[in-house]
């Protein structure tokens, strides 16, 4: 069997964002480990409008054609690490606009969390994981959140995100949960339908 395939999905889109640092970290982090596979998803390759479908595509086949190419793309694999900010306790507008545009496509499958800010993300993070449960994601449990003074010093001081050592064992747990449950699901998705009078 394959290893599971894990996006990284840069959460924002606004010019001048701090994702993408946390974005590549968290890539070469799971680099270095042979139980998963990663690639960044960037959602600036998918301008997708404001959702504007007749409904969810659980129920109807989406008609704008970058829809559709994020449905395929999300299809693609076994679990998700979604990279995050915060705005006004939540997350951004065109990740919640992302994560409508796609239904069957998330299902079964597990969701992690990176998130940055002042208080790294993390009520976003919450938020973010109630609609993953939604859309019948598995949220993992632990989060990464690189936070108040941490942040600063990496945005506007020079430092890495390497340079603060709970941050690399957060994101090393974090990861180790997210690879048991992609592996679980993955399994469990391609043993077929489960038999709900089991």
């Amino acid at each position: 069997m394959t290893k599971p395939r894990i996006a990284i999905i840069i959460g924002t889109t606004r010019t001048g964002r701090f994702s993408d640092k946390p974005a590549r970290w968290i890539h070469d982090v799971a680099a270095k480990r042979d139980d998963l596979t990663t690639e960044i998803v960037d959602l600036r390759e998918f301008p997708m409008p404001f959702f504007d479908e007749a409904a969810s595509n659980a129920w109807v086949p989406s008609q704008n054609e970058v829809a559709q190419r994020w449905q395929e793309k999300i299809a693609e694999f076994d679990g998700y690490v979604f990279v995050t900010a915060e705005y006004n306790h939540s997350i951004p507008g065109v990740l919640k606009n992302a994560l409508d545009y796609a239904y069957p496509e998330w299902n079964r499958k597990p969701a992690a969390f990176l998130g940055y800010g002042a208080v790294g993300a993390a009520r976003g993070i919450e938020h973010l994981r109630t609609i993953g449960v939604e859309l019948q994601m598995v949220p993992i449990r632990t989060a990464v959140h690189i936070q108040g003074g941490d942040f600063l010093a990496v945005w506007q001081q020079g430092k890495r995100i390497e340079d603060f050592p709970y941050l690399q064992k957060n994101a090393v747990d974090m990861l180790d949960q997210l690879a048991w449950w992609a592996w679980a699901l993955k399994i469990a998705r391609e043993k077929g339908p489960l038999n709900a009078a089991a």
